[in-house]
């Protein structure tokens, strides 16, 4: 007869921080263990299992395949056992009881410039719980890398996620006003072809600069001056007087508010930017989660807090 196979919780939890952060030192930093700990809680897991999970040359570790396979598999099953555990501990408490750790991800300059002081009125509400925020304009994979909830904006969450939309933004095109004083301003999209515009390098921009009048659509031939991978550079640029900007209304409307940047076709549609929050589908939610969906809710709903510095 085959002897039970013997691993724990904690085991399962090492090994898939390990393969998320690729790394024994960062996890044991993450977990709050030394390193030969995590090292032994893979290891043990390993011998129960039976095979290998990681590849280790020189100091340096690669998941096996049966590693990944195992992960897709594990990450699920542990986030319902911590669900059910949670909402068996605190599901019936009040807010002050909620625990555990939350894991956020969200763009860079959405998150500099607005989430973090939200998230900052949510973790003082909540002193018994851990937030792990990262800010990162990808679109991160939640399940393979460990997070409980993004925030997306201007992108289709997807159909294996759940979602709750919190707010509409929307694009805003601009300029500083020198650079509109030297070259006119604009009375229609037309009149924006051939102006020199600031480049997003994660969006095309025939994709960037749409308009819509009567329901067409309008995509000027501007012509990309510089192109940055970040809103805040954009802004910069723009302040700068070196070329028009389309950003996010949550860039865009402080500095307009402060007149360092002027609205241009203010009266013309542009491209909608929904802000909605995205999360694995766990059931039972776990009280922590809907605790920090709802804040969010609460925080953005209605019109967006920065456009409403715009009138």
């Amino acid at each position: 007869m085959l002897a039970p196979m013997r691993y724990s919780l904690e085991s399962i939890e090492t090994f898939l921080t390990v393969l998320e952060l690729g790394s024994v030192t960062a996890a044991a930093a993450r977990l709050n263990l030394s390193k030969s700990v995590v090292s032994k809680r893979v290891a043990d897991l390993e011998l129960a299992l039976g095979v290998a999970l990681f590849r280790r040359n020189a100091g340096r570790i690669s998941p096996t395949e049966a590693a990944e396979r195992l992960a897709g598999r594990m990450r699920p099953a542990l986030g319902e056992l911590q669900s059910a555990a949670e909402s068996a501990a605190w599901g019936g408490a009040g807010p002050e009881a909620l625990r555990g750790t939350l894991a956020i991800a969200a763009p860079m300059s959405f998150g500099t410039l607005h989430l973090t002081a939200i998230l900052a009125r949510f973790a003082a509400l909540h002193p018994e719980l851990q937030l792990r925020v990262d800010y990162d304009d990808r679109a991160r994979d939640l399940a393979r890398e460990g997070f409980d909830l993004a925030l997306r904006i201007g992108q289709s969450p997807g159909t294996a996620l759940m979602a709750r939309k919190l707010c509409e933004d929307r694009s805003i095109a601009c300029a500083a006003p020198g650079f509109l004083d030297r070259h006119g301003r604009p009375g229609s999209p037309a009149d924006l072809a051939g102006l020199p515009v600031v480049g997003y390098s994660h969006l095309a921009n025939a994709e960037l600069w749409q308009f819509r009048q009567g329901g067409t659509l309008i995509q000027p031939a501007v012509r990309e001056r510089i192109a940055v991978n970040n809103g805040e550079a954009m802004r910069d640029i723009a302040e700068a007087g070196l070329a028009l900007a389309m950003l996010p209304g949550f860039i865009a409307a402080p500095a307009i508010a402060a007149g360092r940047l002027e609205q241009v076709l203010p009266g013309i549609e542009t491209r909608s930017l929904p802000v909605v929050a995205v999360w694995p589908p766990v059931q039972p939610m776990p009280a922590k989660l809907r605790a920090l969906i709802d804040h969010l809710a609460h925080e953005l709903g209605g019109v967006a807090p920065w456009l409403r510095q715009l009138g």
